[in-house]
């Protein structure tokens, strides 16, 4: 389970379009449009615009609120507070971390819950957090870059899977609004790294879109290994 505290972000426009604007994501709002058209049932083409949508689920003006973070909360055997317990951790999406430079998180997006581990997953990358109200009921979300896996097995060697950006036709990485409830905890990608030097001022932050492709880490903690394997 994810959840948004209500501790608005600052800084950032209230309106969805205004907002699309100011992230560099003009699509944001028909991504919104997109993503209420499948809460309520219906198959929708990615690449569907606002024309082929319902009118209902499509507002240029709707109101939004945006969030730093998220917290997750899952279900944790052997956590150190004690077996059968639950465990907290923090996904953030801001673009200064602790007065620093950009932080966004990868996190695990549950696909299938019918399948055991990685293979009923998926990994994103977190751009940002967000919520919205339609027909009284609020929506938390967030808008999410993916990576699909590489293969239908783990790696033979180090046993992680293996993930790669996606991208569109033009080679650039669309994004997509997704439900705060489908992402089950933090993910942690380490490059694959081939035989080009790194450059010095690769920062931190650059390093989920400076790859071709990244392992899906499960040796990060007890919990990533139980879930991820």
């Amino acid at each position: 389970m994810c959840s948004l505290l209500w501790l608005s972000a600052r800084g950032y426009p209230r309106n969805i379009t205004a907002l699309g604007e100011h992230i560099g994501r003009p699509e944001l709002s028909i991504c919104v449009s997109r993503f209420l058209a499948a809460q309520h049932g219906l198959d929708i083409d990615a690449d569907a615009d606002a024309d082929d949508l319902d009118p209902r689920f499509h507002d240029s003006n709707r109101r939004v609120v945006v969030f730093p973070f998220a917290i997750a909360i899952f279900y944790a055997p052997g956590d150190p507070s004690g077996t059968g317990g639950m465990r907290r951790e923090w996904i953030r999406a801001t673009p200064s971390w602790r007065n620093g430079p950009a932080r966004y998180d990868c996190a695990y997006v549950v696909m299938d819950p019918e399948l055991e581990g990685f293979r009923g997953l998926h990994v994103v990358w977190v751009r940002l957090f967000f919520s919205f109200t339609f027909e009284n009921k609020v929506f938390p979300c967030a808008l999410v870059e993916w990576y699909v896996p590489v293969g239908d097995e783990p790696d033979e060697v180090t046993g992680m899977w293996a993930v790669e950006p996606e991208l569109d036709e033009d080679g650039q990485r669309p994004c997509e609004v997704i439900h705060l409830d489908t992402i089950l905890r933090s993910a942690h990608l380490a490059p694959i790294y081939g035989s080009r030097l790194i450059p010095r001022m690769l920062e931190p932050w650059q390093t989920l879109d400076a790859f071709q492709a990244y392992f899906a880490n499960k040796w990060i903690d007890y919990h990533a290994h139980k879930y991820v394997s």
